[in-house]
């Protein structure tokens, strides 16, 4: 009798037909694991939201594969993982478009007053059309913060609507064109500054009174990478005082957030950590993340992992899985 295909699960809300097409005739998928579900299974798909501790990863004593749907991995213990030989795959560029143009949406919105002249128009105060100020985009500065695909697609985005493009990152080498050497350079340059960052003990509320003291009056925020890189508080006081003309968020520490009186502001704009999730790009990353699964119970080195080195702790018995037809 032939072995039972191995047993995946979806740790967080995974929709099974967006792994479907790859997992089919190759993984069995359980998106509502139980506990005996989890002590079978050799790979899990694990959303943003979904929390992958030593506690769990000890009810999953089979786990050979972690695929997170995106590239944060904040809920993840990647050392724990990596000391089991587990994988932590991360797609890193399914929805990298989609993010970017999240970001330039919102400073958009933020810079045409869409917001408040929405209400006007709703509440029937067309008379005051005058008293809101409508900023433009074209020939302003956008100052990215963190240069790697969403700060790149950001960049592009911004340079196609006339915007002069400015970036920083502490890791990686912008263009030197577009370079500023330190922070405080980019943003008291900048009329528009979207974050594009991972979160680490450095940039952990990277965004605060000092560094908002440094923007130029008026500048707009945009934070779509994680929500602990600003002091909202910090943010707010700058929104109230006039220092920041509108604030737009994606992402909040934690998610779903507690209420915040920057959340009542006109000015502000907020989404629910969706940005990287439109149609295309949800496909793309579950897609992705599923391929990535696949790869490691093969034998095969996935596109990319948050640990490098997860197959040095690897079990010898751990012997790869011979899929039918591969995984074209």
């Amino acid at each position: 009798m032939s072995e039972p295909l191995p047993l995946v699960v979806g740790l967080g809300v995974v929709d099974p037909d967006l792994v479907a097409d790859v997992f089919t005739d190759r993984c069995r998928f359980v998106a509502d694991p139980t506990d005996r579900d989890l002590r079978e299974a050799q790979g899990a798909i694990v959303r943003a939201d979904a929390t992958v501790d030593s506690a769990l990863l000890d009810r999953a004593p089979r786990l050979r594969v972690i695929a997170r749907t995106g590239v944060g991995v904040d809920r993840v213990d990647v050392d724990a993982a990596t000391a089991r030989g587990i994988a932590v795959v991360v797609t890193p560029g399914s929805g990298a478009v989609a993010v970017a143009e999240g970001a330039i949406a919102m400073a958009m919105h933020l810079a045409k007053r869409f917001g408040r002249l929405t209400d006007l128009v709703r509440s029937g105060r067309w008379a005051d059309r005058g008293t809101v100020a409508v900023g433009d985009l074209a020939g302003s500065t956008l100052g990215v913060v963190g240069f790697g695909r969403i700060g790149q697609h950001a960049a592009t985005l911004g340079a196609g609507l006339g915007m002069r493009v400015l970036a920083y990152d502490p890791v990686a080498q912008p263009l030197a064109e577009l370079r500023c050497s330190t922070l405080a350079e980019l943003l008291t340059s900048s009329d528009v500054i979207t974050l594009h960052l991972p979160l680490t003990p450095d940039t952990h509320h990277l965004i605060n009174t000092e560094t908002l003291a440094m923007t130029r009056p008026g500048a707009i925020l945009v934070n779509c990478s994680r929500g602990r890189l600003i002091d909202n508080d910090a943010a707010y006081q700058a929104l109230v005082a006039g220092r920041l003309a509108g604030i737009g968020l994606d992402v909040f520490d934690p998610e779903p957030p507690q209420h915040h009186p920057l959340f009542d502001h006109p000015d502000v704009v907020l989404t629910p950590h969706l940005m990287g999730l439109s149609t295309r790009a949800t496909a793309a990353t579950f897609t992705a993340a599923a391929t990535g699964v696949v790869d490691v119970l093969a034998g095969r080195e996935p596109a990319a992992v948050a640990n490098p080195h997860w197959n040095d702790a690897r079990p010898v018995s751990s012997s790869p899985v011979a899929f039918v037809g591969g995984t074209s």
